[in-house]
């Protein structure tokens, strides 16, 4: 997408010849990682972020939920555990698997074909049997990310609407995705300036040092691009 006005040569420049370990800022490096997209199929477009905590230390890792406002991209399929009126919630809400003791027969049978679990809080002794299953997937539903909740209607609504969880890793990193490569530049730093928001409000009170160390954008099969730490503020055009 052409970029208007005081970014000019240096944009374009960034774009033809893209320099690996060249820091640009998030609208730079959102059009290199589509420029660079050489696949066949509709890329997804990842965000890593490197925090400085301590990952041995559990009050240190974060872990929550950021609404995208241009959305994924991607059909998310969810598997809701409610009975009654929240199970008839979840199913107007789009959920694709709704139940409780017979959904988990069907995951302990090795049936996984969903992208993220929400559960009332009733279900919870029911899905816990179940930790040594979702929990190694990413998939046990938790309060701090809104998975455990009375609501699991508005629930689906929201993670079908563009909502995504995020947590660090082991090594203190956060990958969140930001969206497709068929996602206009504008879409995709829309998405980075939520994530990134959200990761800087979730910054705990024990971290020590400077918190954000190192931010990659790239696409499935593309290389990564460094976005440069001092230019995180929005650009003018």
């Amino acid at each position: 997408m052409p970029v208007k006005g005081s970014l000019g040569k240096k944009y374009k420049a960034a774009i033809a010849a893209y320099d690996r370990e060249e820091l640009f800022s998030p609208l730079e490096a959102a059009e290199i990682v589509k420029k660079s997209a050489k696949a066949k199929f509709d890329e997804s477009v990842e965000v890593a972020v490197r925090l400085g905590v301590d990952p041995r230390k559990a009050e240190q890792m974060i872990r929550g939920t950021v609404a995208l406002p241009s959305g994924t991209g991607k059909t998310v399929r969810i598997a809701v555990f409610a009975a009654g009126d929240a199970a008839q919630a979840a199913r107007d809400a789009g959920a694709e698997l709704v139940g409780a003791d017979e959904l988990a027969a069907e995951i302990e049978k090795g049936n996984m074909d969903f992208d993220l679990a929400i559960a009332t809080p009733d279900m919870m002794p029911l899905v816990g049997r179940l930790g040594r299953v979702l929990g190694p997937r990413g998939l046990m539903p938790n309060p701090k990310t809104g998975t455990v909740t009375q609501d699991v209607g508005k629930a689906v609504g929201e993670f079908k609407g563009g909502k995504v969880e995020y947590r660090t890793d082991r090594y203190g990193n956060v990958h969140v995705q930001l969206g497709k490569v068929s996602f206009t530049v504008e879409q995709i730093e829309a998405n980075f300036r939520a994530v990134l928001d959200e990761i800087q409000r979730a910054k705990p009170a024990s971290a020590k040092g400077r918190y954000l160390r190192k931010i990659t954008v790239s696409s499935t099969m593309g290389p990564g691009v460094k976005v440069d730490l001092n230019r995180l503020r929005p650009e003018t055009v």
